[in-house]
């Protein structure tokens, strides 16, 4: 019997695991880099190792560091979650060779599934070794790992080279495996996938279908159980093959086998022999708990003959540290307040006044909502986004809440181009009109000196108060009078420091207001206070290239010195933040005039990368 776990992860999978743990008594160990030191997922397991230095490379990725770990804590089994060595086959046999047991399935099912290549071999399928236009366009895509990096989509034939070398990389850093491999890309698809869980007496559930279209960098965002509008036949096409697929490498554990589904027919993409990220709906549908599931069939007990029953739909959104306006440009920063209504499940592996750093994966939490129906589960999960309280960087918390209200999204009728046709509309900026006056107001009752009322017997001048949202500025005017504050165009019904209550046309709305220096949190809105005067020395010259995000320089574009001629859209240099390479291009036709990055240095948002002149 399993005793004591160590799970060799990090963040929200980390403390998932974690959780079951306790509900089953058993005792939790976890590893962490240097840059998780005082991560949620380090402090609320029994027990704690140090992985030395922050690169995952240098550490999650170090699996006989995590073995050692194991056996120093005294620890008897390990979980690997999801990422990181969570397929990695060399991993499982060190496991096993130290007299541990691997929850997962045997080395041998995840050697001949993890690379995607021999997977598709495995299931008749072979992919491209030579691309030509008439190919296009074609996915590059990483043979080891997921989630979306080392993940390329190539439309011209010119760009090929450098997109497998920029896969390779992230390839690489992400899972320590640079292969990657080229096949079609099918366009207008519907990612659909299938859960199963395998026991070591022969028994394979399929628990049902899921549906991840909703992407953005082939990486996940909204999941939702069972995929809505596939005939009965085609569920049990795809429930079949996935049963296929683990009984040819005789697996064992919780597994996903993925496809693309266009045209009604489905087209094989891969097994991942681990848990996915999205395992949760299918744990809402199914009234299981897969974790506590993967611990009963290490420890050798059998699964029902048959699966238990699917009841309403669960629908999962992943809340990302990240800004889809700005290129899903990742975000760092404190968190200081992650809070969703009641009725919504949350994993997450931060808590309140935890920072968010530049070393891995920018997913804050995973918000579930449970359902009779897909358009309840839809509007419960839309709603609770839209009144949680994300204080911190910036997220994808409002596109989410878009995403889920769309017309495409709640008729069922989305496909992995999803964002690539919506993306503007989804971001486009939409503040609330009354939040800059609201946080005003709460911020001129808070200054307001005690016993003095703040009003005179000549009528008081206007105040003005300027606030920044969503790329733009606004400004508000307000005024003391005998009875308090007063506003153009509204009624002040109460203001005090964190609460302000506005009338129009008869109409109250009710406004938490919460400061963070100069940030304020306006219900759902985030401000930032501007000073009353711009500093004249933030400027920089036309043509500069600011880091758009913290992270580290990895490479730049080959023979670029000043003086170079480049053009607008041209390649100039690749920065690595939250383990994504993004590319920096040039602005405008012209000539390179400065270059101040070098391959290796960390920068911090807004430095100067480089300048570029445009020709007149």
């Amino acid at each position: 019997m399993i005793t004591s776990v160590l799970v060799a992860n990090r963040g929200e999978i980390a403390c998932r695991v974690f959780r079951t743990c306790r509900e089953l008594g058993v005792r939790t160990v976890a590893v962490h880099s240097d840059a998780d030191a005082n991560a949620l997922h380090a402090r609320v397991a029994d027990a704690s190792v140090r992985l030395p230095g922050e690169a995952p490379a240098d550490t999650y990725l170090r699996g006989d560091l995590v073995v050692k770990a194991a056996l120093a804590a005294g620890a008897d089994a390990v979980h690997p979650g999801y990422g990181f060595l969570s397929e990695n086959a060399d991993f499982a046999r060190a496991v096993l060779d130290a007299g541990l047991t691997w929850i997962g399935p045997p080395p041998e099912a995840i050697e001949a599934m993890a690379s995607k290549t021999r997977a598709k071999q495995l299931m008749g399928i072979e992919p491209l070794t030579e691309v030509t236009e008439a190919d296009l366009p074609v996915l590059v895509k990483a043979a080891a790992g997921g989630g979306g990096r080392g993940m390329r989509v190539v439309r011209r034939l010119a760009d090929l080279d450098a997109e497998l070398a920029a896969a390779r990389a992230e390839a690489a850093s992400a899972f320590g495996d640079g292969e990657v491999f080229v096949e079609p890309y099918v366009e207008h698809g519907r990612h659909v996938e299938v859960q199963i869980l395998a026991d070591t007496h022969g028994t394979v559930w399929p628990l049902g279908t899921r549906d991840c279209s909703l992407q953005r960098r082939h990486q996940k965002v909204v999941e939702e159980a069972p995929a809505p509008g596939l005939s009965a036949e085609l569920q049990e096409e795809l429930s079949a093959l996935a049963v296929r697929a683990a009984r040819a490498v005789d697996y064992v554990g919780a597994g996903t086998v993925e496809f693309l589904v266009a045209g009604g027919r489905a087209h094989f993409l891969e097994m991942n022999t681990r848990l996915q990220v999205e395992h949760p709906v299918t744990e809402a549908v199914f009234g299981l708990d897969l974790v506590a599931e993967q611990l009963r069939i290490a420890e050798g007990h059998p699964l029902d003959t048959d699966p238990p029953r699917a009841r309403g739909h669960a629908v999962e959104a992943r809340l990302y540290a990240e800004d889809p306006a700005h290129d899903w440009s990742p975000q760092t920063g404190r968190l200081h307040r992650l809070d969703l209504p009641d009725g919504i499940r949350l994993d997450t592996g931060y808590t309140d006044g935890d920072d968010i750093g530049v070393h891995y994966d920018p997913m804050l939490a995973k918000a579930v909502a449970h359902a009779p129906t897909r358009a309840e589960a839809v509007r419960k999960l839309a709603s609770a986004l839209e009144r949680a309280a994300i204080h911190g960087p910036v997220t994808n918390r409002d596109l989410l809440v878009r995403s889920l209200r769309h017309p495409e999204f709640t008729a069922a009728r989305m496909d992995t181009g999803f964002y690539d046709r919506h993306l503007a509309d989804l971001t486009e900026p939409s503040p609330d009109p009354h939040a800059p006056l609201a946080a005003a107001l709460a911020d001129a009752h808070a200054r307001s000196r005690p016993g003095f009322g703040g009003w005179r017997n000549v009528p008081s001048q206007p105040q003005t108060k300027r606030y920044a949202t969503a790329g733009e500025e606004h400004e508000v005017h307000y005024r003391h009078t005998r009875t308090g504050l007063e506003a153009d165009g509204v009624r002040v019904v109460h203001a005090d420091a964190h609460l302000v209550v506005l009338e129009t046309d008869g109409v109250q709305r009710t406004f938490e207001v919460t400061r963070y220096g100069d940030q304020v949190y306006v219900n759902s809105t985030a401000l930032r206070a501007l000073p009353r005067f711009p500093d004249p020395t933030a400027q920089h010259a036309p043509g500069s290239l600011l880091a758009p995000m913290p992270g580290t320089v990895v490479r730049v574009a080959e023979g670029l010195t000043p003086g170079t001629p480049v053009k607008a859209g041209d390649p100039l240099l690749w920065l690595e933040a939250m383990k994504m390479q993004h590319k920096i291009t040039a602005p405008a036709t012209g000539t390179l005039s400065e270059l101040h990055a070098v391959p290796g240095q960390q920068v911090e948002p807004g430095e100067l990368l480089a300048v570029v002149t445009e020709t007149s």
